[in-house]
């Protein structure tokens, strides 16, 4: 059994037990590979509806609850929100995803408890399962060499906000390639491999498409490069090309 037919199995588990039951049942935090996988299983798991969230709006990692379509009584998702900053901000290195994300994972915690990381100067706001969030706060005291003080944060009001970069330029066409390419200011030609190659995906759904054309709004997401979103066409120049304009993720 490879790894996609495992995980369909365990999703096809928990669909199960949330019929059989009656009650709400969750997955970990899904990578967008694994959402797709899920919203491609929809139509072999009748009477049950699955839902996603990351803990906040438009979050990329998100947690699927399967329930029943006659749920009565209300839930929640498992997800805890952790502020995790510098005790003296002053003396803090610059630190980045990376090494938030290095020094959760060195206390043993695995990856799939853990949802997106947002981090906005010497600050980071974790997404982690309920089940572990104890964990976190007791033993994470340092990332690399800054000591560190960690919160949680219950109101979604004091959430971070996404921080965006626009970018603006003209492109022959709106093709996903094309936009591809002057988000991450390549060749649109140097974008096929990752399209081809299943790392591309449009509100969560894979595209594998060159030619796909997304509508304004659209957030475009490419595994080890980043995501973003594709605002719309704004003019056309004298020779024909589509000045687009993008928002893409800090």
């Amino acid at each position: 059994m490879n790894k996609d037919e495992f995980f369909i199995k365990r999703i096809r588990e928990l669909a199960n037990l949330s019929y059989q039951r009656d009650i709400v049942t969750f997955s970990d935090f899904l990578n967008l590979n694994e959402q797709n996988i899920v919203n491609e299983q929809k139509n072999q798991m009748p009477g049950v509806i699955t839902e996603c969230s990351g803990g906040y709006e438009q979050a990329e990692r998100q947690m699927v609850a399967f329930h029943p379509d006659a749920l009565l009584f209300p839930w929640e998702y498992p997800i805890t929100c952790l502020k995790i900053e510098p005790l003296a901000a002053k003396f803090s290195e610059s630190l980045t995803h990376r090494d938030f994300l290095g020094a959760v994972l060195n206390l043993g915690i695995e990856r799939s408890v853990i949802g997106d990381i947002l981090v906005q100067e010497h600050t980071a706001w974790i997404f982690c399962h309920n089940k572990i969030s104890d964990y976190i706060i007791e033993n994470l005291t340092r990332v690399r060499h800054t000591t560190m003080k960690i919160s949680r944060v219950d109101n979604p009001d004091h959430f971070p906000t996404p921080q965006f970069e626009t970018i603006s330029g003209t492109c022959a066409s709106v093709r996903l390639d094309s936009l591809i390419g002057l988000a991450f200011q390549s060749s649109r030609s140097s974008m096929v491999s990752f399209i081809e190659g299943g790392q591309v995906f449009v509100n969560g759904k894979l595209i594998t498409s060159n030619g796909y054309e997304p509508k304004d709004g659209d957030i475009i997401s490419v595994r080890s490069k980043g995501r973003f979103r594709y605002e719309g066409v704004f003019g056309q120049t004298k020779k024909g090309r589509y000045s687009i304009k993008l928002s893409r993720y800090k």
